[in-house]
């Protein structure tokens, strides 16, 4: 539990990188020159998450190396696969969580990191994931409510989530197998550092305590903001970011940092598209430090470099994951356990929300 690739603790994700601040030189010099007329193309997730990357990578990566970007929305695992075998290509690189990245890689969906364009003495060893991912940034799944609907003081844990006697009123819940599951056992008093292996039998049971009082799983952030923010649900789990925005737009929601979720993605590149080596560029240029503190600037998403803290603002750096307190009362799952797994758990997860 609290590891990924190799088992890292949750501590060297957010000191492992301090050993190569002495070794980490100015971004790396790439050779416009050989880039003209170059395009990669970026599988995102649209919307102002398309509009921070453009600003913090793809801009700046253009400028430093002559190779456009174009970017592809929406984001899709079937898509990457299908792409791969049909060997017709939409886009080249993209990011996905380290489960995904699994399920990829035993598919062979997903190219080797080429160590000929991306310096490996500048990367964290945590965020080398599998030889074939590099990490990225880091967002977190927390419980949120309306604070005008509890004036006395609202659900502090998953438990009061569950608790439907102390907290009435409409829920939402994200549609993602494995979060849920986590979340259930949470609130049945599994301990953070236990879920994993995930007693599945035990999680749903407690699902099924809950479903009668979910009125939307959600899927997509901009539904989730919207469903709190319209009132049509009165709590439910939050992306970080997405909560931050309802708050600064002075929606009275307040944001549970224990028990959140932490949620890390990873830069792949599509296997077998002729683009790969200047994929690789992009994804060594986009994990700098600089333009991970740009992403965090614009997304409220955490760097897994912790070196990129230096170029966030101080006043958004609260609201981010990766600070150390918010962090220590989190968790991350255990993709290890959850990546082999990942298909049969989205087919029950699947059949028990249809049932």
């Amino acid at each position: 539990m609290d590891q990924i690739n190799k088992r890292p603790t949750r501590r060297s994700v957010l000191k492992g990188a301090a050993a190569l601040t002495g070794a980490m030189a100015a971004p790396a010099v790439l050779n416009a020159a050989m880039a003209q007329e170059k395009t990669v193309y970026l599988q995102t997730y649209g919307g102002v998450y398309t509009a921070a990357e453009e600003a913090a990578y793809i801009k700046p990566f253009t400028a430093a190396t002559g190779i456009a970007v174009k970017t592809v929305t929406p984001w899709s695992y079937a898509k990457l696969k299908a792409e791969v075998q049909a060997k017709v290509y939409d886009f080249d690189i993209s990011t996905m969580n380290p489960g995904e990245i699994y399920q990829a890689r035993e598919e062979g969906l997903l190219e080797p990191i080429d160590w000929t364009v991306v310096d490996r003495s500048k990367i964290p060893p945590h965020m080398i994931l599998h030889d074939v991912a590099i990490g990225s940034i880091v967002l977190s799944t927390n419980l949120c409510y309306r604070k005008d609907k509890f004036p006395n003081g609202g659900p502090r844990t998953w438990a009061d989530f569950w608790d439907v006697k102390k907290f009435p009123g409409p829920r939402g819940m994200f549609d993602r197998s494995w979060t849920s599951l986590e979340f259930a056992l949470l609130a049945d008093g599994v301990p953070m550092d236990k879920l994993f292996p995930l007693d599945l039998d035990r999680a749903f049971k407690k699902l099924d305590e809950i479903k009668p009082h979910i009125k939307v799983w959600w899927n997509q952030g901009s539904q989730s903001q919207q469903l709190i923010k319209d009132s049509e649900v009165i709590m439910t789990p939050l992306w970080n970011a997405r909560a931050q925005e309802l708050i600064d737009q002075g929606v009275p929601i307040e944001m549970v940092w224990e028990g959140a979720e932490d949620h890390t993605t990873f830069w792949y590149v599509a296997k077998g598209t002729p683009r790969a080596k200047d994929a690789w560029r992009f994804a060594a240029f986009a994990v700098e430090p600089k333009q991970l503190g740009e992403m965090g600037n614009r997304t409220l998403y955490g760097p897994q470099d912790t070196r990129a803290l230096e170029f966030v603002k101080p006043e958004l750096k609260q609201a981010m994951p990766t600070l150390p307190e918010h962090w220590k009362v989190g968790f991350l799952p255990d993709y290890d356990w959850l990546g082999p797994r990942l298909p049969a758990l989205k087919e029950r997860w699947t059949q028990w929300l249809a049932s």
